[in-house]
């Protein structure tokens, strides 16, 4: 039995919704096709949005012979079998193969591509749910046009769910009706994936009486967020979304972030990047975060999800909120840069270890001040290797803390100003 999103897919570009940057008047698809050239695709985004529709429409407008393979069945050789269709009447218009999961191939089987693409014998549509620039080879990648399709919003999705719902009266002969808030609860379930949304409405509807509500929905889909792919692009996205938003200090931004990952099984990644964020974002502009965030931490570890929730949040809006510094990550960066050019790798002297016999001899620990027997507990003397004597690695922050701490070590240091 056809599923119903098949029945639905669009046939024309003005069918697609959603992608207004690649298919609306001045989309970049639309552009591509109205100049009469197809360049070699490279199709990206999330599942159930319009990437295969898009190739089946372009070959049918092209004339093209449209064949069709995915990476994680295929071969080398199934290639090379459609290759040699383009001697045959069947490649008479040019052949465009359509290559679903790209990101399945390894990199001798993307580079097997080049060949058939640059001599025009075939032209290649890939599609992935990855980013491109981290799956697909560098030289195949040169050669493709990259678009990115995006998740549908809801509220679209849910006026193509009435559309779907007509068909299924008009196929069964029967009235049944939903809500516009049920249509839009389907929508928020799907996650952006028009042909997920369709599906719930389909198995919703043979479930349901005369009106499909949002209970019956939420039978059948008791589950509203999918887990996401450890290895893949969203997650990475939401560990950097999660982290630069409390680095803005938005909360807002930031708890959805800590939610989405939460909700799709990202505890232990949560905690570790937060951890990470308190000393990096706030660090010395409010020293506590770390061990208050590490607090959170703990007790989230413990009591594992949905209460682990609770002290993440606390630790989310805390981190967001708090005044912010990178000035001691800013410092270890440049005595990185410093050691990695082969700078600072001696000692002065008087710093060394003196605790051994012939120490003295090789003029170890010679010299040495100890601060605590001098006013204040400071006297001033060399620390930094010479070749670096005069390096200032670490600059106070404009924030409340830091300024307190310069304020006070002026005055130490420098008891005549």
């Amino acid at each position: 039995m056809q599923p119903l999103a098949d029945k639905l897919r669009p046939t024309s570009f003005d069918d697609i919704i959603g992608q207004e940057h690649l298919f609306g008047k001045n989309g970049a698809i639309t552009r591509m096709i109205n100049s009469g050239r197809i360049s070699n695709m490279i199709f990206y985004g999330p599942p159930g949005i319009g990437k295969t529709t898009t190739a089946n429409i372009i070959a049918k407008n092209s004339q093209m012979t449209l064949y069709k393979l995915n990476a994680t069945t295929a071969g080398i050789a199934d290639i090379k079998a459609i290759v040699s269709d383009t001697g045959t009447m069947f490649g008479s218009g040019g052949i465009l193969l359509y290559l679903d999961e790209i990101q399945y191939f390894n990199k001798k089987q993307q580079q097997s591509l080049l060949e058939f693409i640059e001599d025009g014998r075939i032209t290649l549509i890939s599609s992935t749910t990855e980013n491109p620039y981290f799956y697909i080879y560098p030289a195949l990648l040169s050669r493709s046009m990259v678009f990115e399709f995006k998740p549908v919003e809801p509220s679209l999705i849910a006026k193509r769910l009435f559309y779907a719902l007509d068909m299924l009266n008009s196929e069964t002969g029967e009235k049944k009706t939903m809500s516009d808030e049920c249509a839009l609860a389907m929508a928020q379930m799907s996650s952006g994936d028009v042909r997920r949304a369709i599906g719930i409405l389909e198995e919703t509807y043979y479930a349901s009486k005369k009106e499909i509500t949002e209970d019956d929905v939420r039978t059948i889909v008791p589950q509203t967020m999918g887990v996401f792919d450890r290895d893949g692009d969203v997650f990475y996205d939401l560990l950097s979304a999660l982290q630069k938003s409390i680095r803005g200090s938005d909360p807002d931004a930031a708890i959805l972030y800590l939610a989405r990952l939460l909700e799709s099984g990202g505890l232990i990644s949560a905690c570790r990047r937060l951890q990470v964020i308190a000393s990096e974002d706030i660090g010395l502009a409010y020293p506590q975060a770390a061990a208050i965030c590490r607090a959170c931490v703990e007790s989230a570890r413990e009591l594992g999800m949905p209460e682990a929730s609770i002290p993440l949040s606390n630790a989310t809006i805390m981190l967001a909120t708090a005044p912010k510094s990178n000035s001691a990550n800013e410092a270890y960066i440049k005595a990185e840069n410093d050691i990695q050019t082969g700078k600072g790798l001696s000692f002065p002297a008087h710093l060394m270890d003196g605790h051994y016999e012939g120490a003295k001899k090789l003029s170890r620990a010679q010299g040495y001040k100890y601060p605590h027997a001098y006013p204040n507990h400071y006297v001033y003397q060399q620390y930094l290797p010479d070749d670096v004597k005069n390096t200032k690695y670490y600059e106070f922050g404009e924030n409340k803390t830091e300024r307190a701490s310069k304020e006070y070590w002026d005055m130490i240091k420098n008891p005549k100003k």
